[in-house]
């Protein structure tokens, strides 16, 4: 056999428990070895990616959810660190009547993978003298996660993480935004309002400072959003969520040229 083909039923063999492959890598009990030792390093990797959704839902009921989604999605990248976040997509299917386990288990990926994303340096309210808002453009860091929630997840995780008693798990009256960033070595959890979800949506879409202000006065009036985009603005200065605006310079020269990142 060549050494391709050994590889491929090997592969077959470990992920999908193909007994036709293993008919042709010679049956036997050393191939269970190897499949159960796959299996358990995958099960061990995801409790330690998840160790607060596995304390809230319990040893049996996150290793039946974990054995399932082994079978259905096998590793891909080169680290495992990328399979954990695909483990807590799958949490929502496998408890579809408690939908606080993939919110709970979304706030630990996402607090792992900003603590190893890319460096960025917020910006001070130093750095913002003479930007010309008019052509601003706002860059949130490469840490920044956000997604809606409908149950209290973040006082669970809130509650497990510090070590307390977590209160029980209960729907939210309205759906809620929650961000999750990087500021040095400390990763941060918050939740948001709507207003604010839907800033950061419009920043994602277009990150022009002039069309965030256009959006919110669209839709609180004049006033009231002008007032928004400065208080988001602000939010962002106070939480170090703000990395670069690509600007040029209200002072700039016409042969300036091309904007400059304001670091």
């Amino acid at each position: 056999m060549k050494l391709a083909a050994l590889q491929s039923d090997f592969h077959a063999w470990l992920t999908r428990g193909s007994a036709s492959a293993a008919d042709r890598l010679g049956a036997g009990p050393g191939l269970v070895v190897y499949q159960n030792n796959y299996r358990s390093q995958l099960v061990s990797a995801l409790r330690e990616a998840l160790p607060l959704t596995l304390t809230w839902i319990g040893e049996e009921a996150f290793v039946g959810a974990a054995a399932g989604y082994i079978d259905r999605s096998p590793p891909s990248a080169w680290t495992l660190d990328a399979y954990a976040p695909g483990f807590a997509q799958a949490l929502a299917e496998h408890f579809p009547g408690d939908p606080e386990v993939a919110e709970l288990a979304w706030i630990e990926t996402a607090l792992a993978e900003a603590f190893v994303a890319a460096d960025a340096e917020p910006l001070t309210p130093e750095n913002l003298a003479r930007v010309d808002w008019e052509q601003a453009q706002l860059q949130l860091p490469p840490s920044f996660r956000m997604r809606t929630v409908r149950t209290n997840a973040e006082a669970i995780w809130t509650a497990l993480s510090s070590g307390a008693s977590a209160p029980q798990a209960r729907m939210l009256d309205a759906l809620t935004g929650l961000i999750v960033w990087r500021r040095g070595f400390t990763c941060f959890l918050k939740a948001i309002d709507d207003i604010e979800a839907a800033a950061f949506d419009q920043i994602h879409a277009n990150p022009s400072f002039s069309a965030l202000c256009e959006n919110l006065v669209g839709t609180l009036g004049e006033g009231r959003g002008l007032q928004a985009s400065s208080a988001f603005l602000a939010t962002l200065l106070q939480f170090g969520l703000l990395t670069s605006i690509e600007a040029p310079r209200a002072d700039a020269s016409p042969e300036g040229g091309s904007p400059t990142p304001q670091r």
